[in-house]
């Protein structure tokens, strides 16, 4: 639930200084960053989906969006063909450099810390159910009922056994898990050890609440390199297919001309 909060609030941070700096990206932009955070979610939950995939998916869906508004702002809106176009061009043109993988590092290692803690709470939750329903032997039940109801049959209702009965009898029954204690202890002094590691300079709280300010940077730095992707996108379509083949359907779309 904390998780989840927080994933939450950075998806909201993150759309909001869009609205702020970038209203037209703002409102189609919402699909992509939901989904983005979604995907961080269950990373930080402790899914092994490549975040360094999901961030780069992030910033190819913006593309388009980028790239009519902020590139080419004079054009008219990219029809679903064109814009597919566009998105697939993306990591050919790197209109970002780096930002998509630098993103996904820095929440991963943010993450790591969390998603081993997480980890080791479920082991710690399964050795607490195991332990709750250990199997007594036969010894033990005997001594537990002699313990416990010896006095009664002899009328001696509020008479208690003595200390060292009750010691030996629980010595006895909890034999078996003593061997476990010192490993729990190591165990509990690990996790106290990892939670003070969650908190720093790559807190996850932290990484995650400023993800927005490197969204905005990352379109900021991709609407700076405006006449570069332009002369690019456009070049795509007039040498496809003999210098870039995988781009066959958008010379398709540009020989019936590009939207103006």
């Amino acid at each position: 639930e904390t998780v989840d909060s927080l994933v939450r609030q950075a998806e909201n941070h993150t759309h909001a200084i869009l609205l702020h700096t970038y209203r037209d990206l703002a409102s189609p932009a919402a699909a992509p960053i939901g989904e983005f955070f979604t995907d961080v979610g269950l990373f930080v939950l402790g899914s092994e989906l490549s975040l360094e995939e999901a961030s780069h998916r992030f910033f190819d869906a913006l593309f388009p969006l980028v790239y009519e508004r902020l590139v080419e702002p004079g054009l008219s809106r990219l029809s679903p063909p064109y814009a597919e176009c566009v998105r697939m061009a993306c990591r050919d043109l790197a209109p970002y450099g780096r930002a998509p993988s630098r993103l996904a590092a820095h929440i991963s290692r943010a993450s790591l810390p969390g998603r081993v803690f997480l980890q080791a709470l479920h082991l710690g939750v399964e050795v607490i159910n195991t332990t709750d329903h250990i199997q007594l032997s036969r010894e033990c039940r005997r001594g537990l009922l002699r313990m416990s109801y010896c006095p009664h049959c002899q009328g001696l209702t509020a008479s208690k056994p003595c200390m060292g009965y009750c010691l030996n009898v629980v010595r006895g029954c909890l034999a078996s898990l003593a061997e476990v204690d010192a490993h729990w202890r190591e165990f509990v002094r690990s996790l106290e050890t990892l939670s003070t590691r969650m908190h720093g300079a790559q807190d996850l709280e932290q990484v995650l609440l400023g993800v927005h300010e490197l969204v905005r940077d990352t379109v900021a730095h991709a609407q700076r390199s405006a006449p570069r992707l332009s002369a690019q996108v456009h070049g795509i379509y007039v040498r496809e297919p003999r210098t870039f083949p995988k781009y066959s359907q958008c010379g398709q779309l540009q020989r019936h001309g590009w939207p103006r």
